[in-house]
């Protein structure tokens, strides 16, 4: 909801989160050329300790919301959305519905 606003105005260069992109965010995320790296649901615990420092540096208020610029070392994510637009989300399942159809084929 709020991805083109954030990157026009704060210049960040990527985003972590666990959910699904939607179209309106991947357009902000190319124009950007930014990305989103995809954090896996229920492995806090490794992402915390990737963590070499953290510092809020805006809307200190919204908690976890706050915007945070971290120094991490070897953080277990995935690029979900690169810099040109292209998310995990619609070139994965498209890819693994051609392998499992060659599969098929050779069963």
């Amino acid at each position: 909801k709020f991805t083109e606003l954030m990157l026009d105005k704060t210049g960040l260069l990527g985003m972590i989160g666990k959910a699904e992109r939607g179209p309106v965010a991947i357009e902000a995320i190319k124009k950007h050329r930014a990305v989103y790296l995809m954090a896996v649901g229920g492995a806090a615990y490794l992402v915390s300790k990737a963590i070499q420092s953290a510092k809020v540096v805006a809307f200190e208020e919204l908690g976890m919301e706050a915007i945070y610029e971290f120094e991490v070392k070897e953080m277990p994510v995935t690029v979900a959305v690169d810099s040109l637009g292209n998310s995990v989300h619609q070139t994965g399942p498209k890819k693994w519905k051609l392998e499992i159809e060659q599969y098929k084929k050779k069963i």
